[in-house]
């Protein structure tokens, strides 16, 4: 196998319950990733990851439901719950996605895969100028495996590609930039009762037009280029703020257990 996207989902968040789960416009917000995703054109597999948490029983319910195979690991130490599961399946490359960004576009996923040099150990939107909710980061299985040997801070075992974009001196790395110019003001990812309001504006929309669920990234734009009020929905959240919450907690851990 050579391209896994492994999609990391739990149903025990802390800011918005059950996000994944919630019903947009008729599926829920997890299978409406999963499908998006699967619309790659150069991804062998998508798998879901989640914890042994038994509130996240209802995600292995579903994925059961439509054919999608799950791996489940460590509700803390998600680098762990990755590793284990790629391990199983011996990838050349992880793509790392997770369940909160139903606005996934694949097109962008295979623009980056196609556009990743060969020695490149990690490709990410380390420039973040895509909008928030568009997140991809792909790596060399070695890569994840090296960092699940050796991180030894609980905020990179809980991010599980924060040990790599820290340590340039051990890892290529290389940047995914928008090809049509920064838009990383807008936000269309889920954490918040806010964002899911937008998102499912956004759905509401296209399955309402000629698009239907083909919209892509350009669309969304557009869309909300012509509707600002709905971006403002949101506007109040910053990015990242699970990450900076995890480094601010931060202890060190034993790596590779």
């Amino acid at each position: 196998m050579k391209y896994l996207a492994m999609i990391q989902a739990r149903c025990g968040s802390t800011r918005l319950p059950n996000k994944v789960l919630k019903d947009l416009c008729g599926k829920p917000a997890l299978q409406r990733m999963i499908e998006r995703v699967q619309k790659s054109k150069m991804v062998d597999e998508v798998v879901v990851v989640t914890s042994i948490e038994r509130n996240n029983l209802p995600i292995l319910n579903l994925c059961s439901e439509i054919g999608i195979r799950v791996g489940i690991g460590s509700e803390d130490d998600v680098l762990d719950r990755f590793y284990q599961t790629a391990k199983l399946l011996k990838p050349e490359y992880v793509i790392r996605l997770t369940a909160d960004c139903p606005c996934f576009d694949a097109e962008l996923l295979d623009m980056a895969l196609s556009g990743m040099d060969e020695d490149a150990d990690y490709m990410g939107m380390l420039s973040e100028s895509f909008a928030d909710g568009l997140d991809l980061e792909i790596m060399k299985f070695p890569a994840l495996e090296k960092s699940w040997k050796e991180a030894e801070h609980s905020f990179e075992r809980e991010h599980v590609t924060q040990y790599i974009v820290r340590h340039p001196e051990k890892f290529k790395l290389q940047d995914f930039k928008s090809p049509i110019g920064y838009f990383g003001d807008n936000r269309w990812t889920v954490d918040e009762a806010e964002d899911f309001q937008v998102v499912q504006l956004i759905y509401e929309h296209f399955l309402n037009s000629d698009i239907g669920e083909n919209f892509n990234y350009k669309d969304i734009l557009a869309y909300l280029n012509d509707n600002p009020k709905i971006k403002e929905i949101n506007s109040m959240y910053a990015r990242n703020e699970g990450l900076q919450k995890s480094i601010n907690e931060d202890h060190v851990v034993k790596p590779g257990e």
